[in-house]
Order: structure tokens, then C-alpha cells, then sequence
């Protein structure tokens, strides 16, 4: 088959866009002749466990999936009674952008509190941990946070143990979001397990597709008593590959070493690049009338523009809006986004303003 897209165009509207890593497209060759065992009881999958102990910590069990969508569906189903509910962001990704399908797939009671910065505090987590015992209330039973956040936003440690222990306290559990977990990692320069298991995050969706995989999650428990099911509910949720070997190939290739952090490192730092070649244009007048919305931490800057500059903009990079009545939009970065690329937008939003 011949290349059917211009693989010239470039653009910042989510680092799912960008393609697989050369190393993971080789894991995924390597891993391809000869038979193994279907759904799981494959070398590569018992590798896989191997490989999540030493970043998690021994004990930890992780069950591959499709993409983040089911991870966080069935790792919250897996955590949660029919009568559960969870208390999230209302920008948490499984509020505002899977389609319903903690709802509709999982029915799951999503109990969203707006925050300014994505992010929860024990404070914040109060307004909805609450009617315990009153049968006309969904019990909330897990508080699920993000990161990095939808927003861009980090978590630290002691911000994670604080809302680990508040949930705790209360008889509730905490499950992450990582389907940007490397970045967070990148930025923090952190091991995996020092804002995860080791400050008490009890099951995590651990991303890898928006890190260089074609396409490869996991559900990870880092407490078994805090997840119970999982081996029913991946294949309940269409998420249990028959193939299994070629989902934990590719986790496997970013994590037995360091592409994980390599590509987000690199990710972190083209936004970082990008923020700054704004705030230098502002700062000599070639670029005139952007803000910042959201402190750029990890791979993703949040703007706000002059009135009609975006659709401008859009025509040379695509991207998305993200609040529109704000003119507030999101520009992405990826594992193989360039400085040619970010310096380009640059340039082009210079030209616009």
C-alpha cells in the first residue's frame, strides 16, 4: 500500500495524531513470528508484569486493554458496586469526553466538581463525599483524579497522598487517569511509583498510545483489595485482546527502559518552547493579544487569542478550541514534534496578530 496522507503536515491538536515510535513499531515486529498462546498467556504479557513490578512495586497486577477509554471504564467498574458513584473534576476526561461510557457501559454515577486548574483538593472532594447509607443517593465510593491533568496541570506527590488519605478516611478509594502519566513523570522527574503506589493510589489507567504506541493501555491495581472482577470485565467491556502479545509489546518497549521518558521529556519540552516563543513575541511585540489560561507544565498550553485568529491559525496547524466563548484554545505536543514545528506556529501566529 502506498502512503495515502501528506506526512509534511504538522499540527498541535492532540499527541494522538502523531505517529508510532520507531522502537515500538520494532517491539511490535519482534514480538510477531511464530504462535503464542491468545488472550494473555503469552511470554510478552508475563514479561509485562515483570516490567510494571519495577516501576509499581512487587505485587501489582496489569491487565493490557485498547485504549484509555476502557481502561478507566473497566478499571472504575472493577472498583465500584452497582450503586457506586464517582467524584471526579468536571473536566476529568471520563466526565466530558468518553460518550457516556462510564454511564451507559459501566453505570457509574459521575459526581463532577468544577475546578479552576483540572485538578482535586480534599476540600474540593467534600462537596460531593457525602450520603453515605441514604438509598436515594449514589454512594460515592472512589475519587478519580488525573495526570497530568486534563488541563496540563500537575498533581505532586503530597497533593495525591493528601487526596489518598482524605479518600481513605472516608471508606472511598483513589484511582488515577494516566493517559499522560509519562509526561507527569518527565516533569516531575520522578519515578512512576512516587506519586502512584508509594502515596496511595490504589488502581490507575496507565497511557500509552499518546506516548508513541499504535495503540496499548493497561488497568494497573496497585491494591488488590481495591479492585475486584477484572478478569471478567475485560472481555464484559470488549477490551480483553485475543492478541495480547502485540498490546504488551509495545508497553514493554516503552518501559523495560526509557522511551517512556524520552518521548515525553521531548514532548514536555516542545511545549515548553512553544510557550516561550509566544511569551518572547508578546514580550517584543511581534505577537500581540494572546493570554495564557492554564500554567504550562507538562505537553499541553492553553491560550486564549484575539477575536477570528484562530480559524486563522487553523488553516497553516490545526488544533482545537477548547472554550470557544473565551476564545480559549489548546495546543498539543508530541514525542516527534519538532523545533522546526513549533517555531513555524510561531512564526504563523506572529503573522496573524
Amino acid at each position: 500500500m502506498s502512503t495515502l496522507h501528506d506526512t509534511s503536515v504538522r499540527g498541535f491538536a492532540s499527541d494522538n495524531y502523531s505517529g508510532v515510535h520507531p522502537e515500538v513499531l520494532a517491539a511490535i515486529a519482534a514480538a510477531n513470528d511464530g504462535h503464542q498462546i491468545a488472550y494473555g498467556e503469552d511470554a510478552y504479557t508475563a514479561r509485562l508484569q515483570e516490567v510494571f513490578a519495577h516501576h509499581f512495586g512487587e505485587g501489582v497486577q496489569a491487565f493490557p486493554v485498547f485504549n484509555g477509554t476502557g481502561a478507566n471504564v473497566t478499571g472504575l467498574q472493577s472498583m465500584l458496586p452497582r450503586w457506586g458513584a464517582v467524584i471526579a473534576a468536571s473536566t476529568a476526561h471520563i466526565n466530558v469526553d468518553e460518550g457516556g461510557a462510564p454511564e451507559r457501559v459501566a453505570g457509574i454515577k459521575i459526581l463532577n466538581v468544577p475546578t479552576d486548574d483540572g485538578k482535586l483538593t480534599p476540600e474540593l472532594v467534600d462537596r460531593e463525599a457525602w450520603g453515605w447509607g441514604d438509598e436515594h443517593r449514589a454512594q460515592p465510593l472512589v475519587v478519580s483524579i488525573t495526570q497530568s491533568t486534563e488541563l496540563g496541570t500537575l498533581y505532586t506527590p503530597d497533593e495525591i497522598r493528601a487526596l489518598a488519605d482524605h479518600a481513605h478516611e472516608r471508606g472511598m478509594r483513589l484511582h488515577l487517569d494516566g493517559a499522560r502519566i509519562s509526561n507527569a513523570a518527565a516533569a516531575l522527574d520522578l519515578p512512576l511509583r512516587a506519586f502512584t503506589t508509594d502515596v496511595g493510589v490504589d488502581v490507575l489507567s496507565f497511557g500509552g498510545t499518546k506516548n508513541g504506541a499504535l495503540g496499548g493501555e493497561a488497568v494497573v491495581v496497585l491494591d488488590p483489595a481495591a479492585s475486584d472482577g477484572l478478569l471478567f470485565l475485560r472481555k464484559l467491556n470488549m477490551q480483553l485482546a485475543s492478541k495480547m502479545r502485540f498490546i504488551s509489546a509495545q508497553l514493554i518497549a516503552l518501559l523495560e527502559g526509557d522511551l517512556y521518558l524520552r518521548n515525553a521529556r521531548h514532548a514536555n519540552a516542545m511545549a515548553a518552547r512553544l510557550r516561550a516563543g509566544v511569551e518572547a513575541g508578546l514580550a517584543d511585540g511581534t505577537i500581540t493579544g494572546v493570554g495564557f489560561s492554564q500554567a504550562t507544565q507538562s505537553n499541553g498550553v492553553f491560550a486564549t487569542l484575539p477575536d477570528g485568529v484562530a480559524d486563522e491559525l487553523r488553516r497553516a496547524f490545526r488544533f482545537y478550541d477548547w472554550d470557544a466563548a473565551k476564545n480559549e484554545v489548546r495546543w498539543m505536543c508530541s514525542f516527534d514534534t519538532t523545533e522546526q514545528d513549533v517555531d513555524a506556529f510561531v512564526a504563523e501566529l506572529a503573522r496573524l496578530t
